[in-house]
């Protein structure tokens, strides 16, 4: 990155801005990541970046708490130190095991490679590393000490220890009370790692034995009894095997993570990588930022031939100033910033203290958050380009030391932008350039002229230059070249003061004059230089009427266009509203020829049924009778049809019932008992329960509780076949106990899952999971998650004494 860069990122206020960020981070790892955000070198990586924030931050807000990065420590000081064949602590490879275990964690919360793809993709690659996670799990208690457990040796050493240091007690309280006389205090004191008694300075002949320290005034000294010395030798010597034994504990531990330090590493990296993510999109929607959009256009030059999209910014607000603003400062107003894709520089005028440099702030710090993978801070859409260079020229650059007043600083560092835009081969694309108060701080003519100079200059070399100025020239330029635009920030006449709102296509006034007479200047000297500034503005006030006027021809043509537009739209809606008539007319002819047809068809009917009546009383025999019946049974069949027929197809009647259904999430039904519709939300129990949505509540109810909207009865769904498969456990231990027995009860299914994972880690033989039969749903959630885990080789009930159906035995790999 170019010095001048680093220089403008700077002026910018980006450090700042990444210490607010750096707040938000969940590791200290990425804090420290964030206090130094590097900008991506290419587009494909800052879309990456952006994605992945997109994905942190709906799922953080999706879960409940957000995702959960306790116990992920950084590893590579760890991995650094094992490497070079040095003994980690145990409380940094504690940290290892915890690290291992937040990625399970996270690995069940971010497990969705339709709806976060990268984040999905970053975890899955990750190895599990089971095998030293349960070796620094089974070694290692909590703080990092080394458990008995890890070595035989090491256990039998403090058994010993603890037999004679219970042997070392006993014997000294038998002393405290038989010396008690001699002594200033009957407490068992510690120097240098030996017991001592305190005793009185003139009974050293009472008590013989070791002097090991002595007090301030030097009338207690601190003796080691002669009858305890060997006890407190073979102590000593004891301790020191067990500092040996925990010392190779820990060596062993420290060349198992030199052996996954690669993987270790990718974690390590994989985890910063989220957790810079969540903190970028933690940041913008805290302080209620967008998602940027980068088009594809405008990375290539117009010299290819490729149209770049306009940039496009509403309501966009500086982030410095929001932070203040959300810590109790004053409101931020908003500023739009659209730049049509052949514009290249924007004048930015008006009077002083109006915003006019908070704007180009604002945008520089725009286009790096989008860089990086922010979001921008505006409240519609963010397009904007990919800026590949943002050079800024802020501020007031004097300085005595170096002999450089405030013109000269500026054109000091002008020259270096110069500099980089001329050796940046895509500055013509991606390059930006603000400036403020280009041409101050010399003579106006001649500032005037090397600002006009300097602008067409960046026209031909960079994507956009935007320029704070007083210069009046500089107003002029719009209507000479058309990459050129004005805009203003707003002053208030009637207040006498700016409103800090930016706009654009219009020049604006510095309103010297009216400031100077706000703030009390003499009238006389006011009126005088009124006078003398109306001649000098008579040319520039002829330019830009000459500039209005063609604007005017151009909006003029426009608004012929638009009104022949007009004409021809409401010429195709008469077409339409005629030809819509003429359907409508036609369906209705239809219909009235359809009922004509079955109210004759009915008529007819009528007259066949009385005629058959007839002939069933004039009948004489029963033949006669059998045939009428016959024809009756005929046209009960006949009638219906044509009835049928000539019906509206579209009518109610017609529709078909659903005969049975499935319910699926998504689906709307009726609750009975409520006699209210809900949404199915889950489908649970092979679909025998749904979980659903009325309103604001949640409930379960079972299929025979629901019906569909139209009265449907569900279809239950065919029971599927379950084989159960008994086959005799490997020989382990089988025997429950405190160690291995874990509690769930009250406790949520993700919490659930969390414990049980930690306890398998650490464990070499079944487990009994508690967790109660209530509703069942903990147990089988539990359930469904230990299928789908490969820590584990299998589960079952416990026994009824061990607690039935509201217990499982899990088995873990091996």
């Amino acid at each position: 990155m170019p010095a001048i860069q680093q220089e403008a990122m700077d002026l910018l206020g980006w450090p700042e801005l990444c210490q607010h960020l750096a707040g938000f981070a969940s590791t200290p790892m990425g804090r420290q990541a964030l206090l130094h955000l590097s900008l991506p070198g290419d587009l494909s990586r800052s879309q990456r970046l952006q994605q992945e924030t997109r994905e942190l931050l709906e799922r953080d807000q999706q879960l409940e708490g957000g995702l959960d990065f306790r116990g992920v420590v950084d590893l590579n000081p760890l991995v650094a130190r094992c490497c070079k064949g040095g003994i980690a602590t145990g409380e940094a490879l504690l940290g290892v095991a915890t690290t291992m275990a937040a990625v399970r964690k996270l690995r069940r919360q971010i497990n969705d490679p339709h709806r976060q793809p990268v984040a999905t993709a970053c975890l899955a690659r990750l190895q599990s590393l089971h095998q030293l996670e349960r070796r620094l799990n089974h070694c290692l208690e909590e703080g990092g000490h080394v458990a008995d457990r890890a070595c035989p040796a090491l256990a039998a050493v403090r058994h010993q220890l603890c037999g004679l240091r219970l042997a070392l007690r006993q014997q000294l309280h038998v002393l405290l009370r038989r010396y008690q006389a001699v002594l200033q205090d009957t407490v068992i004191f510690s120097r240098h790692g030996r017991a001592v008694m305190a005793l009185k300075a003139g009974a050293l002949d009472q008590l013989p034995g070791l002097v090991h320290d002595s007090s301030t005034s030097g009338n207690t000294l601190f003796v080691e009894p002669q009858v305890l010395v060997p006890l407190g030798n073979r102590i000593r010597d004891l301790e020191a095997q067990e500092h040996q034994e925990e010392e190779r504990v820990l060596r062993q531990l420290s060349q198992l993570v030199a052996d996954d330090a690669q993987p270790l590493l990718d974690t390590r990296a994989a985890l910063l990588r989220l957790d810079m993510a969540l903190a970028r999109g933690r940041y913008g929607a805290a302080l209620g930022g967008v998602h940027p959009e980068f088009p594809e256009a405008s990375r290539k030059a117009d010299a290819v031939g490729m149209v770049q999209e306009p940039i496009l910014l509403r309501q966009l607000r500086h982030p410095l100033l929001v932070w203040q603003q959300q810590a109790g400062g004053v409101d931020v107003v908003p500023v739009d910033i659209q730049v049509h894709p052949n514009q290249r520089v924007v004048a930015i005028t008006g009077p002083n203290t109006g915003g006019k440099t908070v704007v180009l702030k604002s945008l520089g710090l725009a286009l790096l958050m989008a860089r990086a993978g922010l979001p921008v801070l505006c409240a519609g859409p963010a397009r904007l380009p990919w800026a590949d260079l943002v050079l800024a020229d802020i501020g007031d650059e004097q300085s005595l030391q170096q002999n450089l007043s405030t013109f000269s600083g500026h054109i000091k560092r002008l020259a270096r932008i110069l500099e980089a835009v001329e050796a940046s081969p895509t500055a013509h694309a991606n390059g930006v350039v603000l400036l403020d108060e280009v041409g101050a701080g010399t003579d106006p003519g001649e500032g005037s002229a090397l600002a006009m100079a300097l602008l067409r200059h960046m026209a031909d070399r960079v994507r956009l230059t935007m320029a704070t100025t007083h210069c009046s020239a500089l107003k002029t330029l719009k209507y000479e070249d058309d990459r050129f635009e004005n805009a203003s920030v707003a002053f208030d006449e009637a207040t006498m003061a700016p409103t800090y709102q930016l706009q654009w296509g219009i020049p604006g006034r510095s309103n010297a004059l009216a400031i100077a007479q706000r703030l009390g200047l003499d009238p006389a000297v006011l009126s005088q230089a009124r006078a003398l500034l109306k001649p000098r503005e008579a040319g520039e006030v002829s330019s830009i009427i000459s500039g209005l006027e063609q604007q005017r021809q151009h909006q003029d043509e426009a608004a012929a266009a638009a009104a022949a537009l007009l004409a021809r739209t409401e010429q195709l809606h008469a077409q339409v509203l005629s030809h819509w008539q003429r359907q409508q007319k036609e369906i209705a002819q239809r219909q009235q020829q359809r009922q004509q047809q079955l109210e004759d068809s009915i008529h007819a009917a009528r007259q066949e049924v009385a005629r058959i009546v007839r002939t069933l009383r004039q009948a004489p025999d029963g033949e006669q009778a059998r045939r009428a019946g016959q024809r009756l049974k005929a046209l009960q069949h006949v009638q219906p049809a044509r009835s049928a027929t000539a019906a509206d197809p579209l009518s109610p009647l017609q529709l078909p019932r659903r005969q049975g259904w499935l319910p699926h999430a998504g689906m709307r039904v009726r609750v009975r008992r409520l006699g209210k519709a809900a949404e199915v939300l889950d489908v649970k129990d092979n679909g025998q329960m749904l979980e659903l949505r009325c309103g604001p509540m949640r409930l379960q109810a079972h299929m025979d509780d629901v019906e569909f909207l139209n009265g449907d009865e569900p279809r239950h769904a065919a029971p599927p076949v379950q084989v159960t498969h008994h086959q005799p456990l490997a020989p382990g231990p089988e025997v429950r106990c405190a160690a291995n027995t874990i509690d769930l009860r009250g406790l949520r299914l993700h919490e659930a899952e969390s414990a049980v994972a930690d306890q398998l880690s650490r464990s070499n033989g079944p487990v009994w999971v508690i967790h109660g039969i209530g509703t069942g749903r903990l147990k089988r959630g539990l359930q469904d998650w230990l299928k789908s885990t490969n820590q584990v080789e299998r589960f079952h009930d416990a026994e009824p004494q061990d607690g039935g159906m509201g217990c499982t035995v899990v088995w873990p790999c091996r």
